[in-house]
C-alpha cells in the first residue's frame, strides 16, 4: 500500500525552514529515548525488580538501536528520509503510550525496544536529511547542529521526567503524556519538510545494513571504537543506575537530581562531540581517553566516599571524554571514507552499542551478587583499565 502521509500537505517548506524542521522534532525523539532514566527507582520499587534488572532493560534499548541502526540505514535513501522519519515518530509514540500503560516488566521491555527502534531510524536518516538540506559547503555545521539535536534531546529527557516526577502529580505518566504531545508538532514538521531522496518507484527491498571496515583507517578505527565503547559503557552505567546509585548509596532519592545528573552527562557528552575539532587530531583520542579514567576514578571515589559532589564531576568530566572519543571516531571516518561512508558509520555506532550492553549487563551481575556498591568499583576498574591500554597503545604510538 502506498505511503501518502507525505503528501496532505501541498506546499512544503523551503530547504532552509526543513531543516531546523527536521532538527526539532530529531530532538524530541531522542528526548523521548531517555524519558524513563530518573524513573527507574519508581519503577523498581512499584514492580518489584533489582538494579540488575534495570540494567537488562537498559541494554533491551540498545538492542532496539542496533535494529534500526541495521534496518533502517538503506531503506530511506529507496523510499525517502521523509517516510523513516514518519516511521521513527510513529515507533517514539507507541514507545510512550506503553510507558504510560505499564503495570510490569512486559510492558517496560516493549517500551524499550519500540525507544530503541525510533532513535535507530532517526540517528542515521534525521543527520543524513539536515546535512542535505543544508547544501553544499555546510555539511561540518549542519553535522554539529545534527549532534546538539541528538544529545540535547536525550539529555533534556532525563531532565524533564526526572522534574516532573519529583514536583507533579502521576510520576509514572505525565512525562510520557508531555512527550506524546511534542510528538504532534514533531510529525507536522516532518510532514512540512522537503524530501531530499529521489524515491523510486520500485518496491524497496529490505536489506540489513552491511557491515564494513575499510583497511586504510582499520587501526585508527579500532583503537577510536575501543575508546568509544568505554565512553558508551560509562555513559550507559550513569542511564541505567545512576539513579539508584544515588538513592540507594548516596542517600539522595530526589528524581529532579537524577535527572539533572543524566543531563549534566548528556550535555557533557556533546560539548566533547562538537570541541573534537578544536583539539589537536594528534592528540583527541588520548585526551579523551585521559578524561575517561578520570571519570572512571571519581565514580570509584564518589561510591567509596559516598559524595554527591564526586558522582557529578565524575559525569561531567567522563561525559566529555565520551563524547571526545565518539566525535574523534565520526571525524576519522568523514575525513579518510568517502565512498562507503554510510556502511562505516552504521558499523561503528553498532559497535559502540553493541559494547555498551555487554559491561552494563555486567554491572548488573556483578551487583546482584555482590551488591551495587562494589559492582559498581569493579566495572570502574575494568573499564577504566581497557581504556589506559588504548591510552598507552596511543603513546607508544607516537613515540615511533
Amino acid at each position: 500500500m502506498a505511503f501518502t502521509l507525505g503528501t496532505v500537505l501541498a506546499r512544503p517548506a523551503n530547504r532552509n525552514v526543513g531543516f531546523w524542521l527536521v532538527a526539532s522534532s530529531f530532538a524530541v525523539t531522542m528526548l523521548g529515548t531517555t524519558l524513563p532514566t530518573p524513573l527507574y527507582p519508581i519503577y523498581e520499587r512499584d514492580i518489584g525488580f533489582s538494579p540488575a534488572m534495570i540494567t537488562v532493560i537498559f541494554a533491551v534499548y540498545a538492542l532496539g538501536v542496533i535494529a534500526g541502526l541495521l534496518l533502517f540505514a538503506r531503506l530511506s535513501d529507496e523510499i525517502g528520509r521523509r517516510r523513516v522519519l514518519m516511521a521513527g515518530l510513529a515507533f517514539s509514540a507507541l514507545s510512550a503510550i506503553a510507558f504510560f500503560v505499564a503495570h510490569g516488566l512486559p510492558t517496560l521491555f516493549v517500551g524499550r525496544v519500540l525507544s530503541g527502534l525510533s532513535a535507530g531510524a532517526f540517528t542515521g536518516t534525521a543527520t543524513a536529511a539536515m546535512v542535505e538540506l543544508a547544501g553544499v559547503g555546510k555539511r561540518t555545521s549542519a553535522t554539529m547542529v545534527a549532534v546538539a539535536a541528538n544529545i540535547g534531546g536525550l539529555g533534556c529527557g532525563p531532565l524533564m521526567s526526572g522534574i516532573l516526577a519529583q514536583f507533579a502529580p502521576l510520576p509514572l505518566r505525565l512525562s510520557f503524556a508531555a512527550d506524546l504531545v511534542l510528538l504532534v508538532p514533531a510529525t507536522a514538521a516532518i510532514l512540512l519538510t522537503p524530501e531530499t531522496v529521489e524515491v523510486q518507484d520500485t518496491r524497496p527491498r529490505w536489506r540489513v545494513q552491511r557491515l564494513h571496515i575499510p583497511a586504510e583507517i582499520r587501526g585508527t578505527f579500532i583503537r577510536a571504537a575501543v575508546a568509544g565503547i568505554c565512553g558508551f559503557a560509562f555513559s550507559g552505567l550513569f542511564g541505567a543506575v545512576g539513579p539508584s546509585y544515588l538513592s540507594g548509596i548516596l542517600d539522595q532519592p530526589s528524581h529532579a537530581v537524577a535527572g539533572i545528573l543524566v543531563f549534566a552527562l548528556l550535555a557533557m557528552s556533546a560539548a566533547g562531540q562538537i570541541a573534537v575539532n578544536r583539539v589537536p587530531k594528534r592528540f583527541a583520542l588520548e585526551t579523551a581517553c585521559g578524561a575517561l579514567i578520570a571519570g572512571l576514578g571519581l565514580l570509584a571515589a564518589a561510591i567509596l566516599a559516598k559524595s554527591i559532589a564526586s558522582l557529578f564531576l565524575s559525569a561531567v568530566i567522563g561525559g566529555f571524554g565520551n563524547g571526545l572519543a565518539i566525535g574523534f571516531g565520526l571525524a576519522e571516518i568523514n575525513e579518510n571514507v568517502e565512498v562507503q561512508r554510510a556502511e562505516v558509520t552504521a558499523t561503528y555506532f553498532v559497535l559502540l552499542y553493541v559494547g555498551l550492553t555487554i559491561p552494563v549487563l555486567g554491572a548488573g551481575i556483578l551487583a546482584n551478587v555482590f551488591g551495587l556498591p562494589l559492582a559498581g568499583i569493579i566495572f570502574a576498574a575494568t573499564v577504566g583499565a581497557v581504556v589506559l591500554g588504548v591510552l598507552l597503545a596511543l603513546i607508544r604510538g607516537r613515540e615511533r
